[in-house]
């Protein structure tokens, strides 16, 4: 049985997010399988999500803008009366090919990440799709729980603590697997002005870590407080300096409308 888990808190991604998350992976996986959302609120979801009350974090947030702490509450050995390996998926991830090697790759005792294309020079993983037996984590969240606010402030993400402390150490998805739109699919400047971002060939999922979301990348719109414009109209914008940082930095900001994320990212 290949068994999936997002989770999802607060206001910031509605039951739609959870209910195309479910449309995507059944689209894209070999039955059977189970798909769980550990949440808050189970209203608007649909049926055939299996919903896990969220669990109590068992401490203050850390105070700090980095990392998602409220993770943490994955690595619990008794999370939901789970077993066995899952595979986690953020919610504002996008999947564009067969999820069914990412339940056979390695071993199922392994802690497999995300390769973080951010640290090219650091060993580091990426939890927006990892996968995990349950209770594998449960001596992060005892040290975690010790002293939360400075677990945050010396490792400043959740991912890094569980890429640098996760017993037994952690392994990663073959290069390819996973891609992240903003380092693997926005085209170079000035291609970005022409040409769409691409979807890599091997890619089977695609993250969308650093604020830029699905729903973004589908209108064309590189930072979610900014109007869609048209190339030259971006570029009209930069000049009269109507932009965000150095004109470089919205010059290679532009991007066009991503027709293949509006195709896969649907309930």
């Amino acid at each position: 049985m290949k068994q999936l888990l997002c989770i999802r808190w607060g206001q910031k991604y509605g039951p739609d997010y959870v209910n195309r998350l479910y449309g995507m992976v059944a689209r894209n996986i070999t039955p059977p399988f189970r798909f769980y959302c550990t949440t808050d609120s189970a209203e608007g979801l649909r049926p055939e999500v299996e919903v896990i009350p969220l669990p109590d974090l068992g401490c203050e947030m850390p105070r700090t803008r980095q990392g998602i702490w409220g993770k943490s509450r994955l690595w619990r050995p008794d999370l939901g009366g789970l077993s066995g390996p899952v595979l986690f998926m953020d919610l504002d991830v996008v999947v564009t090919g067969t999820l069914d090697p990412f339940f056979t790759h390695g071993h199922p005792d392994d802690v497999i990440l995300t390769r973080n294309a951010n640290t090219p020079f650091e060993r580091l993983g990426q939890t927006s799709l990892f996968r995990f037996p349950i209770g594998a984590l449960a001596p992060l969240r005892d040290e975690f729980l010790a002293d939360p606010q400075k677990i945050a402030e010396t490792y400043g993400f959740e991912q890094r603590f569980v890429t640098q402390r996760a017993p037994g150490g952690v392994t990663f998805w073959p290069r390819g697997w996973v891609a992240t739109f903003r380092w693997h699919c926005v085209r170079t400047f000035p291609v970005n002005y022409v040409l769409p971002p691409k979807l890599p060939p091997s890619a089977r999922v695609v993250i969308f870590p650093g604020g830029l979301n699905p729903a973004d990348a589908i209108v064309g719109r590189r930072f979610g407080n900014v109007p869609v414009r048209t190339p030259w109209a971006h570029v009209r914008a930069g000049l009269r300096g109507d932009r965000r940082g150095s004109l470089a930095r919205h010059l290679r900001g532009y991007l066009r409308p991503t027709p293949w994320v509006r195709d896969a990212w649907r309930e």
